[in-house]
């Protein structure tokens, strides 16, 4: 059997577990500071800015993009469904 890989990828060779008797202390997250009304406005105009949005030539091939995957979807289901809708009906006649 394949021993378990940490996160680094080596193999470990031994259990990493703490002794007897000790505890592992953990430190606890921060509390949250209050941030006041204009200053939450501030921070989130400041974020706004580091948008990047994307070129009109970029939105283009994009939507054109979308649109023919789109059909092409539309087709593979109008395919399958005439196939399962002949196979069902030949199902079906054979009982009658």
């Amino acid at each position: 059997m394949a021993k378990a890989k940490n996160p680094g990828g080596r193999r470990m060779t031994g259990s990493k577990v703490a002794p007897a008797g000790q505890t592992v202390a953990v430190d606890a997250p921060a509390p949250k500071k209050r941030v006041s009304i204009p200053q939450f406005f501030s921070q989130v105009r400041a974020e706004g800015r580091k948008i990047v949005w994307p070129s009109r030539k970029e939105t283009w091939i994009t939507s054109v993009m979308v649109f023919i995957m789109v059909v092409i979807a539309a087709v593979f289901f109008w395919i399958v469904d005439t196939i399962l809708t002949f196979a069902s009906q030949f199902i079906l006649a054979i009982g009658q």
